[in-house]
């Protein structure tokens, strides 16, 4: 035992040294491990335990479908949200969206072996499980490093871990590259995020990690937890500089509260998709954090700084067209890590010794 201990330390050593951390190279091995039965345990404390790969998987939220387009598990989704419709080949999924959450019965028609719920979707969880499907309800995102994990979660659950660890490490490398751009900016806009009736997004949401990746401050954050609604008082008092629109909101400097802030005043708004920063999946990531930085820092911003699938990735499969962030970088998609010897090596015997000290925890 104390000599296997003496090879993990080794085995971190050679992996810093390679560039490989011990975290990558675990991730890298179970990439590889993908196998079925597979147990998992949920947010609601759920143990879900899948003996095959699923074959046909019904999404009750857009980040999840998204997420296994992402992830090269399309062609097992069978069942989608009205939400996720843009996504390439989603008029061929049945859609099981209802007034408000998803209608049981067409998510029970789709036959599927595996439903993913996300944590919007949670008041569905119960009803579906009642109908006697088998599903697995991911907990909020609210990092990116949420966004990461949930990637590798679905990716294991439907057997597609390569394809979830591409996914990742396309994200991380245009996260790196985006914070590149800001790192030693010294003057954050105060921002924020406006959703209508006073609603806004504040700390502890997936929005407020994208503001900051694409190097804003959420003037909402300060003080404000989740999606609380303000008066038109506080908002006045936070004096946005900045304020963050979509397609359903683009219009809404130009009312009061808003007209009255300093972003209003200067007509100061950054243009985003709404299912890039209400989506925490990996293509939203991307898709934001370009779009936004170059808005927010046009003089900074070089549209260089975006990382290609086929730059993380070894193979030749085409990405949809909209994984082009919309400051028109052209991308294509791609799958398979490229690890090195010395990397795949450092990966297993680094699960070897994750497995030990797991083993030996009390």
């Amino acid at each position: 035992m104390r000599r296997l201990s003496l090879v993990c330390v080794f085995v971190l050593l050679v992996g810093s040294l390679a560039g490989v951390s011990p975290a990558a190279a675990t991730t890298a091995t179970q990439a590889d491990d993908c196998s079925f039965p597979v147990t998992m345990t949920d947010a609601t404390g759920t143990e879900v335990t899948l003996e095959e790969r699923p074959e046909r998987v019904t999404t009750t939220n857009p980040s999840a479908a998204q997420t296994m387009w992402e992830i090269g598990g399309r062609s097992q989704v069978v069942g989608l949200t009205q939400y996720a419709s843009y996504l390439d080949g989603a008029e061929g999924r049945t859609n099981v969206s209802a007034s408000f959450g998803v209608n049981v019965e067409r998510v029970v028609s789709t036959n599927p072996d595996l439903v993913i719920a996300p944590n919007a979707s949670a008041g569905d969880v119960t009803p579906l499980r009642q109908a006697g499907l088998t599903v697995y309800h991911l907990p909020a995102a609210t990092t990116i490093e949420d966004i990461r994990t949930k990637t590798a979660t679905i990716g294991r659950l439907t057997g597609n871990c390569g394809g979830a660890s591409e996914a990742n490490a396309w994200m991380d490398a245009n996260v790196d590259a985006v914070r590149q751009v800001t790192a030693d900016a010294e003057d954050r806009p105060a921002a924020l995020y406006p959703l209508g009736g006073g609603y806004v997004a504040a700390d502890n949401t997936f929005v407020t990690s994208l503001i900051e990746l694409a190097g804003a401050e959420n003037v909402a954050a300060r003080n404000h937890t989740q999606y609380p609604q303000l008066s038109d008082e506080i908002i006045l008092k936070l004096n946005p500089e900045v304020l963050f629109v979509t397609e359903n909101s683009a219009t809404i400097a130009e009312t009061e509260p808003y007209a009255s802030t300093t972003a209003g005043e200067t007509n100061s708004t950054v243009s985003v998709r709404v299912r890039d920063i209400n989506q925490p999946a990996p293509r939203s990531v991307v898709s934001f954090a370009h779009n936004a930085t170059a808005q927010l820092y046009p003089d900074r911003y070089d549209a260089d700084s975006y990382v290609p699938r086929s730059a993380v990735t070894k193979t030749s499969e085409p990405t949809p067209a909209d994984h082009t962030p919309s400051t028109d970088q052209s991308t294509t998609d791609a799958s398979g890590p490229g690890f090195t010897a010395v990397a795949a090596l450092v990966a297993l015997l680094a699960l070897v010794c994750t497995q030990q000290f797991r083993r030996r925890r009390p």
